[in-house]
């Protein structure tokens, strides 16, 4: 296929240039980027994404001060001095290949290529940055393959499991429903563009119901509030489905239909009474009581699932039941009724097919214990890491050990990155990586329901690179890519194959308008799309449920006399994971309930420890109601920058599984904390 026709301006004149947004968000919104003499001078949102309409988040309209920050990587630079402390000289690029090529080899003789790991995520890139040439690398290389669980693993296990993930309610059809649920998501951080939508169907009289235990900004405008203690999602979900079939309410119909499982599920939730429920989730039975009269007598009603409920012990379960509901209640069939959660499946592009490459027969290692795999792993151990798409230090679980890892002298660390990152200060090589604004990508969103051509609006800067080129040139020197390959005619091609669209459509995407994901758009569950299980039935309690408990079983809260605090660390409106949090200023703050605060002569503004066992996290202290009793709040992805001693919350959290697809558990670190100073 021919190159994409928009290319990036050349020209020193004033200039709006359309691209769109890859990173970690639902929205994927289409940008307007205002270019003068060459650099980015404005970011803003643009209408040619209808579900944009012209207006972005902070985090992306402030990007610009990533691509020219003075802690922009520049150009590839080796380790002088000690791990951590980034101290590096420059070198060039051959130099920088060439030693790569070198110790992976080196590796391979003495340990095997599993000694060598490749470490990423890859959420905030599209189809061509992330498992696409460095798939092909590493699978040729025979690496060990990584198990990327750190978001969305149980989530997409329990959604896999129930309805095959099915597409969800679309944004603008929330504007239909009677009765919104969000549950475990805070919009008003991660996907913006939901918010007007929840809003207009508030002004026609719709009641919201928000589930999460921070008192979110989305939560101060709900009719209902429910603040349950992390972990406990499963008991209430489980507690609304009883009383469903308690009281007659279920839609037995429907169950019959279009479900397997109703029976099995019943006598699964027949324990959980609001009472019960109520206890261990630490809100009152009446306000159980009246969710459950709301969303019973309600239609449209639609849930919008998030993650948060997710990140502990019992995620995938509590988000399994969360889903089960719309079927037990019979919300679907109806516009606006249902639920929503990822919409990525209805695009029908598996990644793997485009690799066009075997995975290997490998260890795979869980990147969740990405400490252990570098301080205890000997058969054989880790000896290079190569990372990227990824700030391990700042986002894996277990920070200290991950810290310990980092620091072996025998370890050779590859930071590909943007800027100098806590990672990439403990790398022995750091490569200069392309912003979104640099390189080509595609990027599906999967909130909104559309394809985008992401483009180069401005000329790289420094010598940064971007990945698919890198890992091509990287192919090369290991003999596992030829030199002559054609980059942006293999990207177009592929992208033809990759995305099964018409030519009309295809067509468009290179022009640079998105394309609508044929056979989605708006979808009505149960009406235009189906459970994409092999009987197109909703799995309520399905045969071949990969969980370590029994289907449903609940998990008791993993607190001590010695440390009763739970510490979450959810999103922030500031960061997307760790991207930007090189932009935070000052020492970040800690909430706490004044319940908490008082027994503990806390006051607002204080500094504080926050300690358990692994470690322990020094910064101030913000006392508010904004967070329930028992419960502590430390924003994702910090950096050692924004807090007194250099842990984040990571340090606190275990690296323990949650109960399906091996996910991580940052909601389970239980802390105790005292003014800073005081034992």
């Amino acid at each position: 296929m021919a190159e994409p026709a928009i290319q990036p301006p050349r020209t020193w004149g004033h200039t709006v240039v359309h691209t769109a947004c890859p990173l970690d968000c639902p929205d994927s919104c289409s940008l307007a980027v205002t270019i003068e003499r060459g650099k980015v001078i404005k970011i803003d949102g643009s209408t040619l994404a209808p579900s944009t309409g012209g207006y972005i988040c902070g985090k992306v309209r402030r990007f610009d001060r990533r691509i020219y920050s003075d802690e922009r990587i520049q150009y590839p630079a080796i380790r002088k001095g000690p791990k951590g402390r980034g101290d590096f000289q420059r070198i060039t690029w051959d130099e920088a290949l060439d030693l790569v090529a070198e110790k992976m080899r080196e590796a391979t003789e003495r340990y095997g290529a599993e000694s060598v790991l490749p470490f990423y995520y890859g959420g905030s890139n599209g189809l061509l940055t992330n498992e696409l040439e460095d798939a092909r690398l590493f699978r040729g290389f025979g690496a060990s393959r990584l198990a990327r669980t750190v978001c969305a693993a149980p989530t997409s296990a329990a959604a896999m499991a129930i309805y095959g993930k099915m597409a969800g309610v679309a944004y603008e059809d929330y504007a239909h429903a009677a009765l919104i649920i969000v549950w475990g998501a805070n919009p008003s951080a991660t996907g913006i563009h939901l918010i007007p939508h929840i809003k207009q169907a508030q002004q026609a009289g719709a009641k919201l119901v928000v589930i999460d235990p921070r008192r979110t900004p989305l939560a101060r405008q709900a009719d209902l509030y429910l603040g349950v203690k992390p972990g406990t999602d499963l008991p209430v979900a489980l507690s609304l489905i009883r009383a469903f079939f308690e009281t007659g309410r279920a839609d037995d119909a429907f169950l019959r239909d279009h479900t397997t499982g109703a029976d099995e599920l019943r006598q699964l939730a027949a324990p959980w009474t609001f009472e019960r429920a109520a206890a261990e989730a630490g809100v009152a039975v009446g306000d159980i009581e009246t969710l459950f009269s709301w969303y019973a007598d309600a239609s449209p009603a639609v849930i919008r699932s998030g993650w948060g409920q997710e990140r502990n012990r019992n995620g995938g379960a509590a988000t399994m039941a969360i889903l089960a509901l719309p079927a037990v209640a019979g919300k679907f069939g109806v516009r606006g009724g249902g639920y929503t959660m990822s919409n990525s499946a209805a695009y029908g592009i598996a990644q793997d097919t485009l690799v066009n490459a075997p995975s290997p027969n490998t260890r795979t290692i869980n990147m969740n214990r990405l400490g252990h795999a570098l301080t205890e792993l000997n058969d054989p151990p880790v000896t290079v890491l190569f990372s990227y798409n990824c700030n391990p230090l700042a986002t894996m679980p277990d920070q200290n050990t991950v810290r310990r890892g980092l620091e072996r002298e025998d370890l050779f660390t590859v930071a590909f990155e943007q800027v100098m990152t806590d990672t990439a200060r403990y790398a022995d090589l750091v490569l200069p990586a392309t912003t979104f604004f640099e390189h080509y990508d595609v990027a599906k969103g999967y909130g909104a329901y559309h394809l985008q051509l992401v483009r180069p609006v401005i000329d790289a800067v420094g010598e940064a690179r971007p990945n698919h080129e890198v890992f091509r040139d990287l192919g090369v020197r290991l003999g596992l890519a030829h030199p002559d390959t054609d980059l942006l005619g293999e990207s177009g091609a592929l992208l033809e194959t990759a995305s099964r669209m018409p030519e009309a459509a295809r067509t468009a995407l290179l022009d640079g308008a998105p394309v609508p994901i044929p056979g989605a758009g708006r979808p009505i569950q149960f009406v235009d799309v189906f459970p994409k299980t092999s009987d197109q039935r909703a799995h309520l309690c399905p045969a071949d449920l990969a969980t370590t408990t029994s289907a449903y079983a609940y998990q008791e809260d993993p607190a001590t006399a010695l440390y009763p605090l739970a510490l979450i660390s959810p999103a922030s409106e500031k960061t997307v994971s760790s991207t930007l949090a090189e932009q935070r200023p000052g020492i970040a703050t800690v909430k706490i309930h004044p319940e908490d605060a008082g027994s503990r002569a806390i006051a607002d503004g204080d500094p504080v420890r926050i300690f358990n066992a692994r470690g322990e996290v020094h910064c101030h202290a913000a006392v508010t109601p904004e967070v329930r009793p028992g419960v502590l709040s430390l924003p994702k992805g910090l950096w050692m920058r924004s807090t007194i001693n250099g842990q984040t919350a990571n340090a606190l959290a275990p690296d323990t599984f949650s109960d399906m697809g091996a996910g991580a558990c940052f909601n389970d670190a239980r802390v105790q904390v005292t003014l800073l100073g005081r034992n």
